[in-house]
């Protein structure tokens, strides 16, 4: 289960970083972050979780800018803005889920503490 999203007032915690790997090592499905050559199980564990964590903290701060892009693009300012079904047709969502992601944006540019849809 995700950690939830720290509030605008909150700091962020800093997950472990993730390291890019070479492409060598990129292109073999095998290699993941370095984790196969760890043996002992203590360290794999710990390094595996840092790595969850990070993750889940960019899958959260990303979706986070989606609604916020997904908030601007339906922005009824714009003359060029797009409807819920053409931000869930880009963005690969359902229309409701977009319309949800659209009033979660605008609660985050408005700096409202708002909990973001549930993902699933």
């Amino acid at each position: 289960m995700a950690e939830p999203t720290p509030r605008r007032n909150e700091p962020r915690l800093r997950p472990a970083p993730l390291l890019f790997e070479p492409a060598e090592a990129a292109s073999d499905p095998e290699h993941f972050f370095d984790l196969e050559s760890i043996d002992d199980p203590g360290t794999l564990l710990a390094r595996a979780t840092e790595l969850t964590r990070a993750f889940r903290a960019a899958a959260d701060r990303a979706m986070e800018f989606q609604a916020m892009a997904a908030a601007q693009l339906a922005d009824p300012r714009r003359f060029d803005r797009l409807t819920a079904a053409d931000i869930a047709e880009q963005a690969e969502w359902t229309e409701d889920y977009a319309k949800k992601m659209v009033e979660f944006g605008r609660d985050l540019l408005r700096g409202v503490d708002a909990r973001g849809p549930d993902p699933v």
